[in-house]
């Protein structure tokens, strides 16, 4: 699975018009499931979104995770993510996973957020989304389950 996760002052995502996931400070993560993912890459990254500590302590240093920051989760589908534009101009999309099986993927990772304890709000999956983010930082990582960054 990758992820972009962005470190926010607030996010929202918007299907047709209306908000369907908004959270104030926390993580926004853009998330693409590719071929050969599988329930350990959504474990995988549910704990390392959980565990990370990107958020400022008292003296300024990112050192508190998205818990002791008080913070939420933004979780968005985003198959794009897979996309491969080394060649040509139109990137290709081989390397997603087929949308059936990616949602089953996406949810797990959603379940795992929360029984970890995070607050998450979610956009909606195959939809055509606006998201609207103030990036904190700004703060940016790529994640990758099958890449080690």
């Amino acid at each position: 699975m990758r992820a972009v996760v962005q470190r926010v002052a607030r996010a929202e995502v918007r299907v047709d018009g209306e908000i369907v996931g908004r959270i104030d400070r926390g993580l926004c993560v853009l998330v693409g499931v590719g071929q050969g993912d599988a329930e350990a890459d959504a474990a995988w990254l549910a704990q390392k979104l959980l565990a990370l500590r990107i958020f400022e302590d008292g003296e300024g240093k990112m050192n508190l995770s998205l818990a002791q920051a008080g913070g939420a989760l933004l979780l968005i589908s985003q198959f794009t993510l897979l996309g491969d534009a080394r060649q040509g101009a139109r990137p290709g999309f081989s390397e997603a996973m087929a949308p059936e099986p990616a949602e089953a993927l996406y949810r797990r990772l959603v379940r795992l957020c929360r029984e970890g304890g995070a607050p998450v709000e979610e956009g909606r999956f195959r939809a055509d989304m606006q998201v609207e983010l103030v990036n904190d930082g700004p703060v940016t990582l790529l994640l990758d389950s099958k890449k080690l960054f």
